[in-house]
């Protein structure tokens, strides 16, 4: 028998606890607000992030070697999905076309042999590090790898109870699974 964590919790903690970890992780709890939370931070983040793309696109793609219309599609899906993510509409396919773009910039920044988490540049003697923009923080392909976890949750979970998603569309998949 496979028991869910929200079956297993009562059984392996106190009571207080088991309820609390319910409540938190039910649609009544903090659980709808942390993916609103999550959403909103995502959806402003690459609103930022495509919009000055889409805006210089021939300059980002001669900085990344790759080919303008990539990169267009790149920072489109951005700029799109970060407005989708902000009331929650198509939270899963929104956050799928980040998880693309930031899966991409990891590969890019693999192959250039970038390391995950690069030293912090505070531990970096003066003088020591000048990056291709002038002194900086060193190159990593630590934030992509973060974005794509993050994308990764919002397919996952959906836009949540305080979403557009489940405001409209809700009813329409569970009548078509039904």
């Amino acid at each position: 028998m496979e028991l869910t964590i929200l079956e297993w919790l009562p059984v392996a903690l106190p009571a207080w606890l088991a309820t609390a970890a319910v409540w938190l992780a039910g649609d009544s709890g903090l659980l709808p607000w942390a993916l609103l939370l999550l959403r909103l931070f995502l959806g402003v983040a690459f609103i930022r992030h495509g919009w000055p793309k889409l805006r210089h696109l021939d300059t980002w793609a001669r900085a990344l070697n790759t080919p303008v219309w990539l990169c267009f599609l790149s920072a489109f899906s951005m700029w799109g999905s970060g407005i989708a993510l902000l009331p929650g509409l198509f939270t899963p396919l929104a956050a799928l076309a980040i998880l693309v773009s930031m899966a991409y910039a990891m590969v890019l920044e693999i192959a250039k042999g970038t390391p995950f988490i690069a030293p912090d540049p505070y531990q970096i003697p003066p003088g020591d590090y000048a990056g291709p923009g002038g002194v900086g923080e060193p190159p990593s392909w630590e934030k992509a790898a973060v974005y794509v976890v993050m994308a990764l949750v919002l397919i996952c979970s959906g836009g949540g109870a305080l979403s557009l998603d489940n405001l409209l569309i809700a009813d329409l998949i569970e009548a078509a699974l039904d």
